[in-house]
């Protein structure tokens, strides 16, 4: 079996996540946080809608975490998600952080808000 590395570019994958952080990049930050290609800012949860329907058009699909356990996003959030256009899936955070890796070393325009674990 050959193995490589995998060369996220300017991206930063989601490197670790514990009790109130996520490593991204090297760097801890406390969640709640917004991980786009290139970019980490932090997110103010469900009641912060606006830089999620910001990203309508910039990428394909938005995975949000919802903590240790997959939840229900507010019917609220997702109705303006829906109407921006942006794609979303929803997961539990650990979940997300998976997959959002895995999308992102295929060089695919996605991103994640993420809420912390546990």
């Amino acid at each position: 079996m050959r193995l490589s590395e995998i060369d996220f570019g300017a991206a930063q994958p989601i490197e670790g996540y514990g009790p109130d952080f996520f490593r991204i990049g090297g760097v801890t930050h406390t969640a709640p946080v917004l991980v786009l290609p290139g970019e980490v800012t932090s997110w103010g949860g469900y009641d912060d809608a606006e830089p999620l329907c910001a990203l309508a058009g910039r990428v394909d699909v938005l995975f949000i975490g919802t903590g240790q356990e997959i939840a229900h996003i507010p019917a609220d959030l997702r109705a303006q998600l829906e109407a921006a256009g942006v794609g979303v899936e929803i997961m539990d955070s650990a979940a997300a952080c998976r997959t959002y890796n895995v999308l992102l070393s295929e060089a695919r325009r996605v991103a994640i808000a993420l809420l912390p674990v546990g």
